[in-house]
């Protein structure tokens, strides 16, 4: 189950990756800062939404361990008329959205008008996008991540593609970036409702609009849906605050600082995306053990998928340790950049052994929709961050990638306390 789904989600990346790539190429740093700001910003908003993809998993998967037909196909339903409200109000308040979010960054002025030109074609891809997120979170949950593969793939190769034509092709810049991903989201969740429809007539054995009405508007279920969905929403939101500040503080230091944190980050996004391949088969299987009530094979998902995670990690640290100079090369030709981003390049190859113990226990309390100790366990995350990187101000952006390492560990420490609660209370 883990393999299709790092397949899928190590092409995840590509669309940042992608995007520096082709930019990075065109001999200015300003370009550069540009897609990394706005690529922070759309990973805050659309993580800040990850409950979509992670609170359906976890609800679909148990409901599949007690065989209830009707709530798998209600519980799309739910997510997805959420996914498509929410991503219209981003687009439909794009203005004092962007207003509210530049205002907290202090890039240079070319900077800043670069990025806000490819937040204001992005942001039509949102509701699309946070739809797609329902989808991939069902198919998940089904343990079909096969389908969840060809989904990734073809969004984020699609992205791959039309930057390149928009950008080489046609002579865009930040703008064809931005326009190729949106066109990607929109054939991608049109694709994806296909699929659903599908699915759920050969799974379930009833179309994917028939149902019960009430059990759709079940205040009891709703409410679990709004708790589960509140609880990682706010934690969510404080992951991406972190995102956010670890940004904000790289461009108070200078464009370059910005840039080359921005070149680094796509070694953390490469790798959290293929390690949570782990962490979303510990969702499916952890929450099937739950709606199943058997504690042993709960055990047995939650070990089993943490070795294969932390052995990953460890190939992940040895590949950017060797190959990491290399990669930054073919992200960028401005010197400055490379330069910077190589002297910080050792926080990115501790990164994966920092952090694989936060994925998978995030992993384990979605499935088991123990969300209010993710949300707790992060507020508490998040307050040492900050502490430490207040305490590291001296040692610079160094000290910034320690804060937010450490960040990384106390997540993984915090949730790992509350791990034995979470056994026992299976049964």
């Amino acid at each position: 189950m883990a393999g299709p789904i790092i397949v899928s989600n190590s092409t995840v990346p590509l669309i940042g990756i992608a995007d520096t790539a082709v930019i990075g190429h065109l001999g200015e740093a300003a370009f550069i800062a540009a897609i990394a700001l706005g690529a922070i910003i759309f990973s805050s908003l659309y993580w800040i939404f990850g409950f979509l993809r992670m609170g359906t998993t976890g609800l679909v998967a148990q409901a599949l361990g007690a065989r209830d037909n009707a709530e798998i196909r209600s519980a799309i339903h739910r997510a997805m008329l959420v996914g498509i409200t929410a991503g219209t109000v981003l687009a439909v308040c794009q203005v004092p959205l962007s207003a509210a979010i530049f205002l907290g960054f202090e890039a240079g002025l070319q900077v800043e008008a670069l990025a806000a030109e490819y937040f204001s074609i992005r942001i039509w891809g949102a509701p699309a996008m946070l739809v797609n997120f329902a989808i991939l979170g069902w198919f998940i949950g089904l343990q079909r991540a096969d389908i969840a593969l060809y989904l990734q793939l073809y969004l984020n190769l699609a992205n791959v593609a039309l930057d390149v034509l928009f950008v080489v092709g046609v002579g865009m810049n930040v703008d064809g970036v931005a326009l190729g991903t949106v066109i990607a989201e929109w054939t991608t969740v049109i694709a994806g409702v296909g699929l659903v429809v599908w699915h759920a007539r050969r799974s379930t054995g009833a179309a994917f609009a028939s149902g019960d009405r009430a059990r759709l508007w079940n205040m009891d279920a709703l409410r679990r849906m709004l708790s589960v969905n509140g609880d990682i929403f706010i934690r969510s939101a404080f992951l991406m605050a972190a995102f956010i500040w670890l940004t904000m503080q790289g461009a108070a230091q200078s464009d370059v600082v910005l840039a080359a944190n921005g070149v680094l980050l796509h070694f953390l996004y490469l790798a959290a995306h293929a390690l949570d391949g782990f962490a979303f088969a510990s969702e499916a299987l952890v929450g099937e053990s739950k709606g199943a009530r058997n504690r042993a094979r709960f055990r047995q998902a939650a070990i089993l998928s943490s070795i294969w995670a932390v052995a990953s990690a460890v190939a992940f640290a040895l590949v950017f340790w060797l190959l990491g100079a290399w990669f930054i090369g073919l992200l960028t030709s401005v010197t400055d950049v490379r330069e910077t981003a190589t002297t910080y390049l050792v926080w990115a190859v501790i990164s994966p052994l920092a952090a694989v113990a936060s994925y998978q226990l995030d992993g384990i309390f979605v499935g088991a929709t123990r969300t209010a100790d993710m949300r707790n366990m992060m507020v508490l995350s998040f307050a040492i961050y900050i502490a430490a990187w207040w305490a590291f101000q001296p040692w610079g952006n160094h000290g910034l990638w320690a804060a937010f390492t450490l960040f990384s560990v106390a997540r993984g420490i915090t949730l790992g306390l509350r791990y034995p609660s979470l056994e026992r209370s299976i049964a």
